[in-house]
């Protein structure tokens, strides 16, 4: 092994090692969701603008439909650009609701507020929501905006916090029945997902009869 001249020394000060440890609190760091903090009191222009395109993504891909037709199917996949409530939109284009279930893992603030404006100007005059376990502890604000528009608006429906992963709308007004299936929650996913809207009173009692005999894990105030 080759002598270093005398006087010479090397500086280890910069040099690190990438421990599994490191790399683990790196990639912890990286993939750590950013909660809301703040209330959301109005939709953002961006919100109304993104949602305003992701229906029209869906209206496109259903060729100008005029009409839904009775147990029918209409299958979608699309590439990061839809969420879930803009399956819903999609079916408001054809007809207010009396009634309408959702479920999902999560939602965000905006997507509240939109429920919000739904169940005032009687869009949808009945709404029951069903959300994750993680909701109420992970998502404070939303469950606290969620609680609120139920107090605001008494005898719309419940909230019902259970181990649920399911993303699904049910519902009916008077011209037709229907259940939403997707794989995304109701806020902003840019990831493929896949979506499914089926016309027909049997996929409705389905949906709604399951959910029906849901006990929550929190108490509605």
């Amino acid at each position: 092994m080759e002598k270093l001249p005398d006087g010479f020394k090397i500086d280890f000060s910069n040099i690190t090692v990438n421990s599994k440890e490191k790399q683990k609190q790196k990639e912890k760091g990286e993939n750590k969701t950013h909660r809301r903090t703040t209330k959301c009191l109005e939709l953002s222009l961006d919100y109304e603008m993104r949602r305003g395109f992701s229906e029209q993504k869906l209206w496109d891909a259903m060729g100008g439909v005029k009409a839904l037709k009775e147990n029918t199917s209409y299958n979608f996949i699309t590439a990061g650009d839809v969420d879930a409530l803009s399956y819903l939109q999609l079916v408001l284009r054809y007809q207010k609701l009396d009634y309408c279930l959702f479920s999902t893992w999560c939602m965000g603030a905006e997507d509240i507020l939109k429920f919000d404006q739904w169940l005032t100007d009687g869009t949808i005059k009945k709404l029951d929501a069903y959300v994750g376990e993680i909701f109420p502890g992970s998502y404070k604000i939303e469950w606290a905006m969620l609680n609120e528009l139920y107090t605001k608006h008494k005898g719309a429906g419940r909230i019902a916090v259970f181990r649920n992963h399911s993303k699904i709308f049910a519902g009916y007004g008077n011209k037709f029945y229907f259940g939403i299936q997707t794989s995304a929650n109701i806020n902003t996913n840019p990831r493929t997902e896949n979506g499914c809207i089926t016309i027909g009173r049997h996929i409705f009692d389905f949906y709604k009869d399951y959910f029906d005999g849901i006990h929550s894990f929190v108490k509605q105030k």
